[in-house]
């Protein structure tokens, strides 16, 4: 077993998160304590060096860093003073962005007539890979990747089941080889390249589509409000629609909806779990200031 893992950093980051996981469950929870290592590492068994290593290795901070790169007073001046997520967090002790990438995404988008037959004549493979933020599923057609789900341990049928609720009628192949490479541009940073985007596919409705396109202009290391990007779409009183709209991102992670906040800055729900939306911002946080 440690062997695979060494040879495959992807599952050894979510041989990590699984414990990560839990402390963010934890800090969560006991936020308003504001809790130190010694306690943190104390509700996850490991001892305050052990933490500190886990999230060293997970996402290049310490768990103090993790911390700061998700509080809501990030959020909040973020929106209050339009700073990059590692502008603000420069000031409570994160090192600062040595280099800046993100994911390079080109994308297109399924004509309405395709998407009211529920996906008739797509065929859709897929399969479940380690990720840094637990088991994932990536789903692919011959136009790019159509999604992109997350699950805990023991929950992958039923991410599955989830997804194919959307195109009912496609045809579903899971195919390990196809899949394996494409986990590895979407979560590998080294695969990151503006000369070799990242081809999306993006099915839903037309105002769905337009929500998502606007997603994809967040960049790594900001965030933004449902309201904001109503108002891009010329739509202000629109904000509940778009959460909807956001809510259903089939592509997570790489469609960021991550990165959107509520009005007050508090990092609202998200589809595969707050926890997970929070491992996703911290985790950024990290690969930007690496």
């Amino acid at each position: 077993m440690l062997d695979r893992l060494v040879s495959n950093p992807l599952a050894a980051q979510g041989a990590d998160y699984a414990l990560v996981r839990r402390a963010i469950r934890f800090i969560s929870e006991e936020s308003r304590e504001q809790p130190g290592i010694e306690a943190i590492a104390d509700a996850v068994s490991l001892t305050p060096a052990e933490l500190t290593a886990l999230f060293r290795r997970w996402a290049g901070l310490t768990p103090k860093a993790f911390l700061q790169a998700v509080t809501l007073d990030h959020a909040k001046r973020l929106l209050d003073e339009g700073l990059p997520l590692l502008d603000a967090a420069l000031e409570t002790g994160l090192s600062g962005p040595s280099r800046l990438h993100d994911l390079f995404v080109t994308h297109e988008a399924i004509s309405p007539g395709e998407y009211k037959s529920g996906g008739e004549g797509l065929e859709i493979d897929y399969d479940f890979v380690p990720s840094p933020f637990g088991p994932a599923l990536p789903m692919l057609t011959a136009r790019g990747l159509c999604g992109l789900a997350f699950a805990d341990e023991g929950g992958e049928q039923a991410a599955f089941e989830d997804m194919t609720r959307r195109w009912p009628r496609a045809t579903y192949r899971r195919f390990p080889e196809r899949i394996a490479p494409i986990a590895a541009r979407i979560f590998e940073q080294d695969q990151w390249r503006p000369e070799r985007p990242l081809r999306v596919f993006l099915i839903g409705t037309d105002f769905e589509v337009r929500v998502w396109e606007t997603l994809l202009g967040i960049p790594m290391g900001r965030a933004t409000t449902y309201g904001a990007i109503a108002g891009r779409l010329q739509k202000p009183s629109a904000a509940r629609a778009v959460g909807a709209a956001v809510g259903r991102n089939p592509v997570s992670f790489v469609v960021p909806c991550h990165r959107v906040v509520g009005k007050s800055g508090a990092l609202t729900g998200y589809h595969w779990g707050l926890t997970r939306k929070r491992a996703m911002l911290g985790w950024e946080a990290g690969q930007l200031g690496s």
